[in-house]
């Protein structure tokens, strides 16, 4: 009776759970989850019945860490945060960023607070939460927030004021009072600020690393998929034959006579290298022979081969025709039996690394691709074919009409452009999946492990992978004799999924044609970007990838107005068509001192390159500065563009200029040119020496026709 009459008068308010109270009401629970539910009175609850998105892993709350005199008390605003909604008239005293509901994983990490503050809240002797003052709160803040950043110690608080919030929203509180940070304020209880703060700490990938990880992982797509998978199909189709293999006079006599002469003649042991040991490749020579493990295993016993093999140790080659090629030829002669499974997970993991870095998706939205995601599209009227898209989900930010988080994300109103590369990759993945299903679902891209897993494959995994595939590149570059496409260390980390996107806009925006593999697709990527058929192109609501864009842009922008104005106080000279307005432009551009990216950045940097005629963009494969005016380029930019196409820089542009430094680089470039030319065949040489003296030529006009500072102003 009680229960009705709070809900008919405040429908947020939640009954007071019993034992036998599930852990996730049913009214939270989507139709197609079939994950396991619990109880209230459980000692670990299962959050997975809130959990849809494939890409992340299924996680419960143990309640063994939480002291037992308060343990009772705390789940109570634990279950609340799990099926109560916070009223709008407190959400919106939390900022833009806040929800009636969070994520699981969000929720887990509140939990674990709120057992942090119950195991100090014992220390200081009190076992009832009611017992917990202001005072206790504003104690444990300044415990708690002592080593920590500023934006964690914020986020910290506000977990803290959920356990007073959500303990509302029960028809019988606890009773915890209101932290005093709620009415006071929270800059009080905050440690000061370290450093500027707002800062994006995302490094993105050094250009010498994402050169050759991008050459590789497009070389493991186009060239090798075809022998990877009939590889990995042949694998299977022996496997699958050893199995069924029975005992019989026939096999036996079989594997006589395919052992014995090996052995007599001191030949190489078709071997396996499995848990890090040589061994006997007893699925392939069943196979092979038609003999069963059993009798193979009585036949290494008989003839003592476990020491022969590790002494001669051989391949176990699968018979599969190897085509792919490197430089003309071929990749492998033979694929073993045991490297089938290892290849297979690489080629999956380079057609990942190119879908991160070649479209600007996040993680979650490339784990949540499915087979079919990316059709073909139809040819036009015109005879024509558009490009590929691929329509995906997205999850961060997807909420209901009630503020509350969606686990199982959204369809995109607006599809990715795919450039062929991508197109290429999520062909290799659809043909390791049966059609429909996740392109890394975790059953049929971790066929070696046995584990039970949820969904796709989770970050964790992907970057172990990805690190597994360095090393794998690294490896087989020096087998092949290319040290120059080595890749190496980062010098910002390890390369993980995360930092892909940034290096996307970082790219993009600051490294013109030849500075990364395959330039003329980001050429390709930029004009996709630039041209913003719709503000959505990175996400539904906000400017997503356009907003990093223009961030880097900006960024790259500022670096070299700083770099002119600084050659000019140096006493350098100045010269091309734009030379004053270079000047102009580099007086006016503020210097970043280090890249502060705050909630509004995105906006000023917009705004900033919005400045058409005064934005400075450095092309050093060209040696010059482009000083950006959409009606005078030569480049044919788009007519939105705020930067130009620097793959298509015209000689004779009115927007170039050059300093002394670009007059000494273009001089360096003959050199080399003429190096070149002199070690080539004739019609070869000639062309490189004309192409030196073209540079040349430019470097003697602006050494004829540069002026310094005090001329141009």
């Amino acid at each position: 009776m009680t229960t009705a009459l709070t809900a008919a008068d405040d429908p947020y308010l939640l009954p007071v759970p019993t034992a036998n109270s599930p852990v996730v009401l049913p009214q939270w629970i989507s139709a197609a989850n079939r994950h396991r539910n619990g109880r209230y009175r459980d000692m670990v609850w299962p959050l997975a019945p809130l959990i849809d998105n494939p890409g992340t892993s299924l996680v419960s709350l143990s309640w063994e860490r939480c002291p037992a005199a308060l343990r009772d008390q705390v789940k109570q605003p634990a279950w609340s945060l799990i099926n109560g909604q916070l009223r709008p008239t407190h959400v919106k005293t939390l900022g833009v960023s806040a929800h009636s509901r969070t994520s699981a994983l969000d929720m887990l990490g509140t939990f674990q607070e709120w057992i942090r503050l119950a195991r100090w809240l014992v220390k200081q002797g009190i076992s009832d939460l009611a017992g917990c003052t202001s005072g206790h709160f504003a104690a444990y803040a300044a415990n708690r927030v002592e080593s920590i950043s500023r934006g964690t110690a914020e986020r910290v608080l506000g977990k803290l004021t959920d356990l007073w919030a959500f303990d509302q929203l029960v028809a019988r509180p606890v009773g915890i009072a209101q932290p005093p940070w709620v009415t006071e304020g929270v800059d009080d209880y905050l440690p000061a600020e370290k450093g500027k703060g707002g800062e994006n700490t995302t490094e993105p990938l050094d250009p010498r690393v994402i050169g050759p990880l991008l050459v590789w992982a497009i070389r493991m797509v186009e060239d090798f998929a075809d022998d990877i998978l009939a590889a990995w199909a042949e694998r299977g189709r022996m496997s699958d034959l050893a199995a069924a293999n029975r005992a019989t006079p026939e096999g036996r006599a079989a594997l006589d006579a395919y052992l014995l002469p090996l052995i007599r003649s001191d030949s190489l042991l078709p071997a396996i290298q499995y848990a890090g040991a040589t061994c006997l490749a007893r699925t392939f020579i069943a196979a092979t022979t038609g003999a069963s493990i059993s009798q193979i295993d009585q036949f290494t016993q008989r003839h003592r081969l476990v020491p022969l093999v590790q002494e001669r140790p051989g391949p176990a080659s699968l018979p599969v025709v190897v085509t792919g090629r490197i430089d003309g030829r071929l990749w492998r002669e033979h694929i073993a039996f045991d490297e089938a499974s290892e290849l297979r997970r690489h080629l999956a993991t380079a057609a990942v690394i190119i879908c991160l870095y070649l479209t600007g998706m996040r993680p979650q939205e490339i784990q949540g691709l499915r087979s079919g995601c990316c059709p073909d599209p139809e040819p036009r009227s015109d005879g024509t074919v558009g490009r590929h898209l691929i329509y995906s989900r997205h999850f961060k930010n997807v909420t209901d009409d009630d503020g509350n988080h969606i686990s199982a994300g959204e369809d995109r109103e607006i599809p990715w452009t795919a450039i062929t590369p991508v197109v290429r990759a999520i062909r290799v993945l659809e043909r390791m999946v049966p059609a429909g299903e996740h392109l890394l679902d975790v059953t049929h891209q971790d066929v070696g492990n046995r584990r039970s897993y949820y969904g796709t494959l989770k970050n964790g995994t992907l970057n172990k992978r990805i690190e597994d595939f360095v090393t794998w590149a690294n490896r087989e570059a020096r087998m092949q004799g290319l040290p120059e496409q080595l890749v190496p260390e980062d010098p910002h980390g390890k390369v993980w999924m995360s930092r892909f996107r940034r290096s996307l806009a970082w790219h993009v925006a600051r490294r013109p044609a030849g500075l990364i593999a395959l330039a003329i697709q980001y050429g390709h990527m930029r004009t996709i970007l630039d041209a913003r058929t719709s503000t959505g192109y990175g996400t539904r609501s906000r400017r997503g990838i356009h907003a990093e864009l223009d961030v880097e842009t900006a960024l790259a922008a500022a670096d070299t107005a700083a770099k002119l104005k600084d050659r000019m106080a140096a006493g350098e000279k100045i010269s091309g068509p734009a030379a004053r307005r270079a000047l102009t432009a580099a007086a006016t551009t503020p210097r970043f001192e280090g890249k502060i990216v705050t909630a509004k950045f995105a906006q000023k940097a917009a705004s900033f390159l919005a400045r058409d005629g005064l934005v400075l963009f450095d092309n050093p494969n060209a040696h010059l500065i482009c000083v950006f005016k959409r009606d005078t380029a030569l480049c044919d930019p788009d007519p939105n563009a705020v930067a130009p196409n620097q793959f298509a820089c015209e000689l004779g542009c009115g927007n170039a200029i050059r300093t002394d430094t670009d007059a000494r680089g273009l001089r360096e470039r003959a050199r080399e040119l003429g190096t070149l030319a002199a070690a080539a065949p004739a019609p070869v040489g000639r062309r490189l020496n004309r192409n030196a003296d073209r540079l040349r030529e430019v470097a003697d006009a602006h050494d004829a026709t540069s002026q310094g500072t005090e001329a141009l102003t």
